[in-house]
């Protein structure tokens, strides 16, 4: 499987607080995955105005007990001219949820994306459905 790893860790400050915090509370991972989400659909494919998680774009989110966050995701093409940017939001938007401790967005080229990964939704508001 080939992929690009953006890996991010917050300052040490920042990363000892939440340390701290999250040695004394338990993770909820089923709510900490739907905050994942609900971020993940603010983030836009500039040329289609559909969130990229319902567009299919994200195949994995993986949280360990730590909060540590793994996002595997894909472009609509390895020539998508946001490859460079989009990964690096995803993984921004993901680490400003306060309970997340760090993230790491790989892109997956495997399998390659089609329409047919989109949501029903996400068909519906391009006039597909």
């Amino acid at each position: 499987m080939a992929y690009f790893n953006f890996g991010f860790e917050r300052k040490e400050q920042n990363s000892n607080d939440r340390m701290k915090e999250q040695t004394t509370e338990v993770i909820n991972k089923q709510e900490l995955e739907e905050k994942i989400i609900a971020m993940l659909k603010t983030c836009y494919d500039p040329e289609i105005p559909v969130n990229i998680f319902e567009l299919g774009l994200i195949y994995e989110i993986q949280i360990d007990n730590e909060a540590n966050i793994i996002v595997k995701m894909t472009l609509t093409s390895p020539a998508c001219p946001v490859a460079g940017s989009l990964p690096g939001e995803v993984q921004e938007k993901v680490y400003s949820i306060p309970e997340v401790r760090n993230v790491k967005v790989e892109l997956v080229w495997t399998p390659p994306w089609d329409k047919d990964m989109m949501s029903d939704a996400a068909k519906l508001e391009l006039g597909m459905l």
